[in-house]
């Protein structure tokens, strides 16, 4: 199996945290804007895009500011995590997110993570 890239990616968003960690560590908040649907059962999520299924595990959270999903079925390691931080200064919040893209695909991945967030900029007004 080839070795997988790490990837972060960062993105202001225009919202509070409290606001925006809803939409990444709920069922109801992850299927307005990640997945087509969220399944939840204890701490696995099963996403759902189209005819496609994947489930992870919410194996770190705090609250308002830190979320991560190790996919179930992936080799170990492999996870997806949003990180919310919010300048002293200005209070400008930022969302980062860390991923996991094959080798050769860390372009689309990143790509699929901007249009996504894209939506979730839309939803929580920013």
């Amino acid at each position: 199996m080839p070795d997988k890239t790490k990837i972060q990616i960062e993105f202001l968003i225009n919202c509070s945290p409290k606001v925006l960690y809803n939409r990444l560590s709920t069922a109801s908040g992850l299927s307005e804007w990640f997945a087509d649907d969220v399944r939840i059962k204890g701490k696995k999520f099963t996403f759902i895009w189209d005819k496609t299924e994947q489930t992870a595990e919410m194996t770190l959270q705090k609250e308002n500011r830190l979320v991560r999903f190790s996919w179930v079925d992936e080799e170990e390691g492999t996870y997806f995590e949003f990180r919310i931080t919010q300048d002293e200064l200005t209070g400008d919040v930022s969302l980062l997110i860390t991923d996991f893209a094959e080798e050769g695909e860390e372009e689309e991945t990143k790509n699929l993570w901007e249009t996504q967030v894209s939506d979730l900029k839309h939803l929580v007004g920013s």
